[in-house]
């Protein structure tokens, strides 16, 4: 569960570092944009094709970093499990993080690209 530090931290525009491990047993990790949604779970967005959208199956362990954007040495440590992907509802997803993070839709949509939601289910979070 997450504290109220970690959620003041991930709710602000702070960007995160997602860490995974590849098939090969290497690390992999990417800055995405980040939210919390109303049951705690963290919120985030990708693309098919890439390395993290490959890796962030259903059961996936994680671990987000982020530190505040106004203070870096206020920061978070959360580790979880991937309990949702999907392609349903992801381009609303994408638009409310870029809403987020730059106050608008998100426009660089190509059009063959498809965009990936993931919730992810925090075990444990360190802030």
């Amino acid at each position: 569960m997450l504290d109220e530090k970690a959620k003041d931290i991930l709710r602000a525009k702070s960007i995160a570092h997602v860490a995974l491990v590849d098939e090969k047993g290497r690390p992999h990790v990417s800055p995405v944009w980040v939210d919390v949604d109303p049951a705690g779970r963290l919120i985030i967005n990708t693309a098919e094709g890439r390395v993290k959208a490959r890796l962030l199956q259903v059961g996936t362990h994680v671990a987000i970093s982020a530190t505040h954007p106004d203070d870096p040495y206020r920061d978070t440590v959360v580790k979880g499990i991937v309990v949702q992907r999907t392609h349903e509802g992801a381009i609303e997803g994408i638009n409310a993080l870029s809403r987020k993070y730059r106050g608008r839709d998100f426009t660089e949509l190509p059009d063959d690209q498809q965009r990936v939601h993931v919730l992810i289910e925090v075990r444990s979070s360190v802030s």
